[in-house]
């Protein structure tokens, strides 16, 4: 789950190296997620507190667990 944060506060998103490119993380928040050329996630915004919903469905959906946010 992401930690609490307080009102206000930026949340950010990382991928790491676990990522395999499988997409759900696009398909399930692509206003935040792309696969790019490489075949990996990447992140598209600085500040994801707008997609907090979205972007917790794609850390708990992620099958290797490579999505991270604080």
């Amino acid at each position: 789950m992401c930690p609490a944060r307080k009102r206000g506060t930026i949340m950010k998103v990382t991928v790491n190296e676990e990522c395999i490119g499988c997409g759900l993380c696009e398909s399930t928040c692509a206003d935040v997620f792309e696969i790019n050329d490489d075949g990996i996630a990447e992140v598209l915004v600085d500040d994801a507190s707008d997609y907090e919903d979205d972007v917790q469905e794609a850390i708990d959906n992620c099958p290797v667990s490579a999505i991270e946010a604080e």
